[in-house]
């Protein structure tokens, strides 16, 4: 597991080779990997310990980009204009994806290079909690068969929680992670 700086070179570079990251983000440390990769998903998936029914959030930069990915009518790109960007992860049509677009510029910047949304899922081993602090977030990884490939460190993140998770799917729209 290779530890650097915040570098959008660097971590473009790793995306497009396939490789899963720890990457701070606008709640908790995350792991990141492309969205479009099913190779990397499947690294995701056996780093976190994650059951494959359980989905993953993706990050996009604007509502375009998640209309590749998901249904949004007109009442919901509503909603999603007030909370977006922001910790609100949405649940939308099209085999139930989640989509979010983070508050933070080194991961909006890392989409627009790469033209590509990113999965997303919170930096820690499944039913463990998430975090904010980098060195809870490695201590989980540590020794284990299955690791990320790179951590972009920026340090302790201000204290936060993960993103809400709002279900648009149903009426009236249902909270699942508040």
């Amino acid at each position: 597991m290779e530890t650097i700086k915040p570098d959008l070179k660097k971590a473009i570079k790793a995306i497009k080779e396939g490789k899963v990251l720890v990457c701070p983000t606008d709640t908790v440390y995350g792991l990141i990997c492309d969205a479009k990769n099913k190779k990397a998903i499947e690294r995701l998936y056996q780093i976190k310990k994650r059951p494959k029914w359980k989905l993953l959030p993706i990050f996009v930069k604007d509502i375009k980009m998640a209309k590749g990915f998901v249904k949004i009518n007109p009442e919901q790109e509503k909603f999603l204009k007030k909370v977006w960007p922001g910790a609100v992860t949405a649940v939308l049509e099209k085999k139930k994806s989640a989509v979010r677009i983070p508050r933070y510029k080194f991961i909006i910047d890392l989409i627009k290079r790469i033209g590509r949304p990113l999965a997303e899922s919170s930096a820690n081993i499944s039913d463990r909690p998430a975090s904010t602090k980098i060195k809870e977030v490695l201590n989980q990884f540590k020794g284990r068969k299955y690791h990320p490939d790179l951590v972009i460190d920026a340090g302790d993140l201000k204290k936060s929680r993960p993103s809400m998770v709002i279900d648009l799917t149903v009426l009236p729209p249902r909270t699942l992670r508040d």
